[in-house]
């Protein structure tokens, strides 16, 4: 095949389903979508029942199933990473709760160089034109803050357990506050959760954007698509992307392809894109010398500053009988499966993570540093359970640890993974806030709002207790919350990939990011929705639209209060 298209999007993920429905409304623009694993397909249920989300992690019919290096202070053991290799990326295979992070955030992106376009009033139309936010009444959500008409589809968690009902009043007695919703005017605070759930099914990004698209004559879609170089002409003064080589099909059937493009965007991921990158010369200039790569630019930031969330599960014992864990029993698989599947209900209909929030772990912070989601069963995400009966937990974690990692080829073998390492636990602040955060979780799940429920910790223990016990319990127990980014950063230093203005590779034309590595730092949340914004934003970029006005509308600020909280907030009820 020897083709041409206006743009040649790598990924068909989270970001490249995005782009692929915008920039194919036009129908002078001839879109290519090249995807190395297979389609999402409808009758599939490890993809579209909430529930069954513990299966596609792990599989790899669905995951790439990457691994970093022995991580030198989490006792040089490796941590598995799970990201999506199916239509829709890790869309399709994520947990499905919906958070933008806090406005904070992008006002933190904005302070960079040449970032002031990524503020929170500029972000934040991208948001809310993605959005049709439902709440658990069926009714829209639509406000100031919150989309209602959007492709992506956001149902509010029910929270109807009576757990949930303990956990809410029981943040409240240890001093934190209710919000009426963590991605409006203020994510300080515990409620339910939006989830990327549509009457029972999961609606990932290729379920909102790429299959209404694909009916459009000028967007190809293609599977098994696994892109292994970017094509670019040298000749001129700076080099320029003309297409990619791939291979397509499985096994001794693939063959190999060069297509030729406009344009070509990255749309990989955190890992797959800088990975990229390298093996097509667009790098560190020692690092692809040792790999005897020819160098198309000097771009020390590829791979650099990789940032990801690290997580824990608290867990306890119910001395009620009150949890989903009967329900999730083997025997009770076929009903929960006919429930799912002819009447899109039960328990297969949700995803179990309904509600949670965050807070502060300590007065030094601007806004939260701590995420907290509940569930209503004590278990892992490989469906493993620490005790036979009834119990509950919180997954619990920093946001914004200044850890960071990086991520390099080991060879020029486009299918070896690469080597990477986040550097977990890595500095005096991620210890600290690692152990205000068990602190923080215990000291909520011991409230007397549980007493009536609370049979003891389970997980760590009641053995695990001085500040390097805890430590030690989290580098032996600890899992990455699936949040890699910002190994191609947007900025205009030297460190910097991505331009932030066109999205382009610094250094080269014809070449653009847009997925979570053009993060400069990771969100203080599930990174899914802030992906999907950078895909909104970008593809105007791309077509040279005018951007979305910024949306002046105010924001809770601990320190400063707002319009909607004349006084600066005051806590109370501090963990000892």
């Amino acid at each position: 095949m020897d083709k041409q298209y206006d743009y040649v999007i790598v990924g068909g993920g989270s970001a490249g389903s995005a782009l692929a429905a915008r920039l194919s409304e036009d129908p002078a623009h001839r879109v290519l979508v090249l995807e190395a694993g297979h389609s999402d397909y409808k009758i599939d249920p490890f993809v579209h029942m909430p529930a069954a989300l513990p299966f596609p992690i792990g599989s790899k019919l669905y995951d790439w199933k990457y691994e970093t290096d022995p991580e030198p202070h989490m006792g040089g053991r490796k941590v598995y990473h799970a990201r999506g290799k199916v239509l829709g990326g890790s869309s399709s295979i994520n947990g499905m709760i919906f958070q933008r992070g806090n406005p904070l955030d992008y006002e933190r992106w904005a302070s960079d160089p040449g970032m002031e376009t990524w503020d929170y009033a500029h972000c934040l139309p991208y948001f809310k034109r993605m959005e049709s936010r439902h709440l658990a009444d069926g009714s829209s959500g639509a406000d100031d803050w919150r989309g209602g008409d959007g492709p992506l589809h956001l149902e509010r968690g029910k929270c109807e357990n009576p757990l949930f009902g303990a956990f809410f009043e029981a943040v409240q007695e240890a001093g934190y506050p209710l919000t009426d919703d963590v991605n409006g005017y203020r994510q300080e605070g515990f409620a339910p959760f939006d989830r990327n759930v549509k009457r029972g099914r999961r609606w990932s990004a290729a379920r909102a954007y790429l299959h209404p698209a694909k009916k459009r004559p000028n967007l190809t879609v293609q599977t098994f698509a696994f892109v292994e170089k970017i094509l670019f002409d040298t000749t001129g003064e700076t080099p320029r992307a003309t297409g990619v080589e791939y291979t397509r099909g499985v096994g001794r059937a693939a063959r190999r392809h060069t297509v030729h493009a406009g344009e070509v965007i990255l749309c990989g991921g955190a890992i797959n894109t800088p990975q990229l990158l390298q093996l097509s010369g667009i790098g560190d200039r020692e690092l692809l010398a040792e790999h005897d790569i020819p160098l198309v630019h000097h771009l020390p930031g590829v791979g650099a500053n990789l940032q990801d969330h690290l997580e824990v599960y608290i867990q306890y014992a119910s001395k009620e009988p009150v949890s989903i864990a009967p329900g999730l029993a083997w025997h009770q698989r076929p009903k929960i499966a006919f429930q799912w599947l002819f009447q899109r209900k039960g328990l297969g209909a949700t995803n179990h993570f309904e509600g949670g929030g965050f807070c502060r772990s300590n007065e030094d912070v601007d806004y939260p540093n701590l995420m907290f989601h509940f569930l209503p069963i004590a278990i892992r995400y490989d469906g493993s359970s620490p005790t036979e009966g009834h119990g509950y937990q919180v997954h619990i974690g920093p946001m914004y640890a200044d850890t960071r990692g990086w991520v390099r080829i080991r060879s020029k073998d486009p299918r070896v993974h690469p080597s990477m390492q986040f550097n977990y636990l890595s500095t005096p602040t991620d210890r600290k806030e690692w152990v205000e955060a068990i602190r923080v979780a215990r000291n909520i799940l011991n409230q007397p709002a549980f007493a009536k429920y609370n049979d003891g910790e389970i997980s760590p223990g009641p053995s695990v207790e001085t500040d390097e016990e805890i430590l030690e319990w989290v580098r032996k127990d600890a899992e990455t919350a699936l949040h890699p980014s910002c190994t191609a950063a947007m900025g205009t230093g030297e460190m910097a990939v991505t331009d932030p203005l066109t999205m382009k590779v610094h250094g080269t034309d014809g070449l653009r990011v847009c997925d979570a590595s053009v993060f400069p730092y990771v969100t203080n949340g599930n990174i899914y929705a802030p992906v999907m914004m950078v895909a909104e934003k970008t593809a105007d970029l791309i077509l040279g639209k005018t951007p979305l006005p910024p949306s002046e509308v105010p924001f809770y600020n601990y320190r400063e209060g707002s319009p909607l909280d004349p006084e600066p907030a005051v806590r109370t009820g501090e963990p000892a």
